[in-house]
């Protein structure tokens, strides 16, 4: 697949990708709860889970769209490729973004639905807490510095393992356990299991993402300098001009 492969199935790419991804994060976790009553396995089982479904799904939707599954990924793909003609258009980030929430919410219906929950039950799981709220900042900011770094140093080929690494890193790591992902943030409050958020907990968390963003293309800029000029040969993921990225 190459750049123009039309927007339309580009955009289908981005529904189906972040629905899958978040039917892996909530699946997943109602799964760990039902086995184990350990919280702290529980959450091992999660992170794993998100893990092997992250990098398997950059790597096969990748090529397509350039795998965001992210609203901070595709505003970061603009912002920064707005002056080279590189990156996401405004076209694009006005088809992404909203594929990207109403897929997110889609998976998070269907991982209820394979575990006979109800279908849409708001969740009651309040994460309102200011230290929550650096932690999805760290979270972000560490996403959009490790997929746009790799970019910018021709190592794009790796973002399938890289933010998959990092992403499972990250559940660990952060007092959050890294959502850094508005889009995911907004599907995960249609479930109340194990991975919800609870709506009154959503505004907050966004607002860190898109502080975390601003933060992360700053360090891009400060560690890695100016984009590479077009024509050079700098390229993202599977040769597509999206970087392969994602967040949960």
């Amino acid at each position: 697949m190459t750049e123009i492969t039309p927007l339309g199935r580009r955009a289908a790419v981005e529904f189906v990708g972040t629905g899958a991804l978040v039917a892996v994060v909530v699946g997943s976790g109602i799964q760990a709860t039902k086995l184990s009553q350990d919280i702290g396995v529980q959450l091992l089982a999660n992170s794993l889970a998100t893990v092997f479904g992250l990098g398997v799904l950059i790597a096969l939707l990748g090529p397509v769209s350039g795998a965001h599954f992210n609203p901070v990924v595709t505003l970061a793909a603009w912002w920064t490729g707005r002056r080279g003609g590189e990156g996401s258009s405004l076209r694009e980030v006005t088809a992404y973004v909203p594929a990207q929430v109403v897929g997110a919410i889609g998976g998070a219906v269907l991982a209820n639905a394979m575990f006979a929950e109800p279908l849409v039950r708001w969740s009651t799981h309040d994460r309102s807490d200011p230290h929550l709220w650096l932690g999805e900042v760290v979270a972000t900011a560490g996403l959009v510095l490790l997929i746009f770094g790799l970019a910018r140093t021709g190592r794009a080929h790796f973002a399938p393992v890289a933010v998959a690494s990092y992403i499972g890193a990250a559940y660990w790591f952060t007092s959050s356990t890294s959502f850094a992902n508005p889009a995911v943030t907004i599907g995960r409050a249609f479930t109340d299991t194990f991975a919800g958020i609870a709506p009154a907990s959503l505004l907050a968390f966004v607002a860190a993402q898109l502080v975390g963003l601003v933060v992360g293309v700053a360090l891009v800029a400060v560690l890695f300098g100016r984009p590479t000029p077009a024509g050079e040969d700098v390229v993202v993921p599977h040769g597509e001009h999206h970087p392969a990225a994602s967040g949960r």
